[in-house]
């Protein structure tokens, strides 16, 4: 079996409810599940309990918040936090008044971090009590054919809009919040972008570090 990952799709939820999924997903979709890795998402998740992140850009710091009630999402930041998938990527969609989307680049070696890391997905977690108020971290769903809105890993958002972006509700996963360095998001989401809402001087992630150890 080829190694996809350090996640499976053995998160735990009702056995009838898993083959819904299962079997409503595309055929790419059951390909990616079916050849994920055995550890599932609770074993690494019980042990990485960190919930504290800081990214660093060229405009200033944002530390981040995780929420514990999010589990997979959580420890799924701190997992490609601990392999540097973040170092390099970019804010390569923003739009002011609204987000700043991060996780991507068009530089090949983050695609080459990809497919070193596998392909997975991660499951929908809307019920937590979190909405997308300014502040939030939040998870846009698999561009693959996804009627359960499951989230694809590597990219997030922050919501900027003063009044926060309720309309998206409900359909991403807030998985955490920003608790310092909303002067910096603000900054990057003023920035003059292309047609695509790329910034025309590329916005890079230096890096993510953890700053608290559990």
């Amino acid at each position: 079996m080829k190694n996809l990952g350090v996640f499976s799709i053995k998160f735990e939820v009702n056995t009838s409810k898993l083959n819904e999924v299962y079997y409503s997903l595309s055929k790419l979709d059951k390909e990616i599940i079916d050849n994920l890795e055995a550890e599932s998402y609770f074993d690494y998740e019980k042990n990485n309990k960190e919930n504290l992140v800081r990214i660093f850009t060229q405009f200033g710091n944002i530390d981040i918040q995780l929420f514990d009630n999010t589990p997979y999402h959580r420890s799924n930041f701190i997992y490609l936090t601990k392999k540097k998938y973040f170092d390099g990527t970019q804010f390569y969609r923003v739009i002011n008044d609204f987000v700043i989307q991060a996780g991507n680049s068009d530089n090949i070696k983050i695609s080459e971090k990809r497919r070193e890391i596998g392909k997975y997905l991660l499951p929908n977690d809307f019920d937590k009590g979190h909405t997308h108020q300014r502040g939030m971290v939040s998870m846009p769903s698999s561009s693959l054919d996804n009627p359960y809105k499951m989230a694809s890993p590597f990219e997030f958002f922050i919501v900027q809009k003063k009044d926060g972006a309720h309309h998206l509700d409900g359909s991403y996963t807030i998985f955490g919040k920003v608790v310092d360095g909303m002067k910096t998001v603000d900054q990057i989401a003023n920035l003059p972008t292309d047609d695509r809402d790329w910034p025309f001087n590329n916005v890079y992630i230096n890096r993510v570090e953890i700053i608290n150890n559990n």
